[in-house]
This record gives C-alpha cells, sequence and structure tokens, in this order.
C-alpha cells in the first residue's frame, strides 16, 4: 500500500492562513505562458510572502518560526528571479 506523503503542518494561524493563498499564486504562475504574465502574479506572491517575512508573532527558537521563514525566503527568492527574468526580457 502506498501512502501520500503529507506536507509538513507548521501550527501557525498566519501560516495556515497564507498557504492556501501562496499555493494558488503559485500554480498561476506556473501555468502563465510568458515572463510577463508570469512576473505580474511573483509581484503578487512577493506582497503575500512579506505577510509571513513580518509577522509579529515571530520567534526565532521556536521550530515552526523558522520553518516558515525558510520556506517563505525560498518563494521570495523564486518570485525575485522571476521579476529579473521579466526586466531581462
Amino acid at each position: 500500500m502506498h501512502k501520500h506523503k503529507e506536507e509538513p503542518k507548521i501550527s501557525c494561524l498566519t501560516f495556515q492562513r497564507q498557504e492556501p493563498v501562496i499555493k494558488d499564486i503559485t500554480d498561476k504562475i506556473n501555468k502563465a505562458e510568458g515572463v510577463q504574465e508570469k512576473a505580474r502574479y511573483a509581484e503578487e506572491l512577493q506582497k503575500e510572502v512579506d505577510i509571513l517575512l513580518n509577522c509579529q508573532d515571530y520567534k526565532k527558537e521556536i521550530l515552526d518560526c523558522k520553518n516558515c521563514h525558510f520556506i517563505a525566503n525560498l518563494r521570495k527568492k523564486t518570485a525575485d528571479l522571476i521579476i529579473k527574468a521579466k526586466k531581462l526580457a
């Protein structure tokens, strides 16, 4: 029997609220045709990720907070790369 691998859960209301929004925008980026359209969604992604990176409840000693910031920083870097690609196009 094959079990579906469950995504790790981060026990934080802010993360749980933002995650579906971020995943939706990420899906739009992946489906977008050109770099211009991808960049438009990437700018949206930056705003949503910034909510996590600027969280008032962030505590560096809490594992969920560390994981949230790690994931958010990766997504921000991805969005930055897409926006840079638009400028080069």
